[in-house]
């Protein structure tokens, strides 16, 4: 829609500018804000620094002298389990924030105003990789405080990046589209949960040889897995081999679906 806006000498003429630069603008509009949140809501930061803080404490210095990862530290089998399992600890508080919102009348005011719709759940997705982000940097911090040595190289641990950003954008459509689905923050919340304890059932803190092999088959081959053993590689300076494809695969085609279905919830419920 064409609009006016008036020159210096008091006549109007019509803004040019287009679609795609409003739904930018709106877009960065809402992620500001949800951002902004994150300095008025401290205990999302703390959440999401504390619990895996806590595992990893815990990991390597009451579990870790009774697990055997062979040849390697347990401290550098543990960490890239923790950060990829700190990325899952983000997503409760993802769908509880989506649900939040839905529940609480802020999209019914959202949608009185001409605005892009797809920046309500962008703005969410972007604050969750956000929380991600800090929470990743601050467990590497850790991670080598506490006795962590990675041997990667300046392009593993980019690839390692990548693959965790990946799996970080990939989880907030999913929890994009649980928050849609409940129709609580208690139910968001619980649904949520499904996925931050899905990293307890992958290589992330033991090595799937030592389990049962029913449950061994589900651990070596779940998508959490993949992420965890490609990220382990790269920062250990170990062959990745065809597991770095396979993890790209699975959270591209994830996030694929995960997507358009929260936008398309998202309509659904606002139709």
């Amino acid at each position: 829609m064409t609009t006016q806006t008036q020159t210096g000498e008091g006549v109007a003429r019509p803004d040019t500018r287009t679609k795609l630069y409003w739904a930018i603008n709106d877009n960065l509009v809402l992620i500001r804000r949800h951002l902004r949140h994150l300095t008025r809501s401290p205990e999302q930061l703390f959440t999401a620094i504390m619990l895996p803080a806590t595992l990893l404490l815990l990991f390597r210095f009451m579990f870790g002298g009774a697990i055997d990862v062979g040849n390697t530290a347990y401290v550098n089998y543990l960490v890239p389990g923790i950060l990829v399992n700190s990325i899952a600890m983000v997503t409760v508080s993802t769908s509880v924030a989506v649900q939040s919102d839905m529940q609480e009348g802020v999209v019914d005011r959202y949608r009185t105003i001409a605005m892009a719709e797809s920046a309500v759940i962008i703005g969410h997705v972007v604050a969750a990789v956000f929380r991600a982000t800090i929470s990743l940097v601050t467990m590497v911090g850790l991670g080598i405080a506490v006795g962590f040595r990675p041997a990667g190289s300046a392009l593993d641990w980019l690839l390692a990046v990548g693959a965790l950003l990946l799996f970080a954008c990939s989880l907030a459509w999913v929890a994009a589209a649980l928050g849609l689905v409940a129709r609580s923050a208690d139910g968001a919340a619980g649904l949520g949960m499904i996925f931050m304890f899905d990293p307890y059932a992958s290589s992330a803190f033991v090595q799937p040889e030592s389990l049962p092999d029913g449950l061994r088959g589900f651990v070596e081959h779940q998508p959490v897995t993949l992420v965890v053993d490609t990220v382990r590689g790269l920062l250990l300076g170990l062959p990745v081999g065809n597991t770095g494809w396979y993890a790209a695969i699975w959270w591209v085609a994830i996030l694929g679906v995960a997507a358009p279905v929260a936008t398309r919830l998202y309509h659904r419920r606002y139709a």
